[in-house]
C-alpha cells in the first residue's frame, strides 16, 4: 500500500485499528513511535545494483492502556515527515514486535489496516542458476500413447 493510500484512508476513519496476518488486532493502546525513510542500496546475485525505499511505520504497545493514537494524529506526524525527511509516495512497510522484530506489508480491508507476511526472494533467478520449477504429475494421469500392453512385444 503506497502512502497516499494511508493517507486517503486515515481521512475517512473514526478510529485507526491495525491487524496482524492472523486475523488478531493490534491492541488499541498501540503507539507509532517511528514513520520513516528506509532506502535500501544493493547488488542481487545476478549483480544487478537495485536502490529500494519504503515509508517505515513503527508499531509499539506498552502499559498504558489508555493511549490511543487517533487517525489525525498520524496524518499529522506522516505529513510533518514527508516535509522533513522528503517522503515521497513510496510502498509502507510495518515494524511490529512479536518474538523478534517484524517487517509486514500494509493493505486495507473493510475497517482496519491489515498487516501482510512479506517473504524474500531471488531477483535474479534467471542469472544464478536456480532451477525452474518442475510440475508434479502423477504418473498415472497421464493419458497413454502407443503404451505397451502384456503380450504385445514392445517390452
Amino acid at each position: 500500500m503506497k502512502l497516499s493510500a494511508v493517507k486517503f484512508k486515515l481521512q475517512e476513519l473514526e478510529t485507526l485499528q491495525f491487524k496482524l496476518p492472523n486475523g488478531t488486532l493490534v491492541p488499541n493502546h498501540f503507539h507509532i513511535t517511528e514513520v520513516g525513510a528506509i532506502t535500501k542500496d544493493f547488488i542481487d546475485c545476478g549483480g544487478t545494483v537495485r536502490h529500494e525505499k519504503v515509508v517505515n511505520f513503527q508499531l509499539w504497545e506498552a502499559n498504558d492502556f489508555d493511549h490511543c493514537l487517533a487517525p489525525q494524529k498520524l496524518m499529522s506526524i506522516i505529513s510533518l515527515a514527508e516535509k522533513v525527511l522528503g517522503l515521497g509516495d513510496w510502498e509502507v512497510e510495518v515494524e511490529y514486535q512479536s518474538d523478534t522484530i517484524g517487517k509486514y506489508g500494509l493493505e486495507f480491508d473493510d475497517s482496519h489496516f491489515k498487516l501482510t507476511n512479506k517473504s524474500t526472494n531471488c531477483l535474479a533467478s534467471d542469472s544464478c542458476g536456480i532451477p525452474k520449477e518442475k510440475i508434479r504429475v502423477k504418473m498415472s494421469d497421464l493419458p497413454l500413447l502407443n503404451a505397451c500392453t502384456p503380450g504385445g512385444g514392445c517390452c
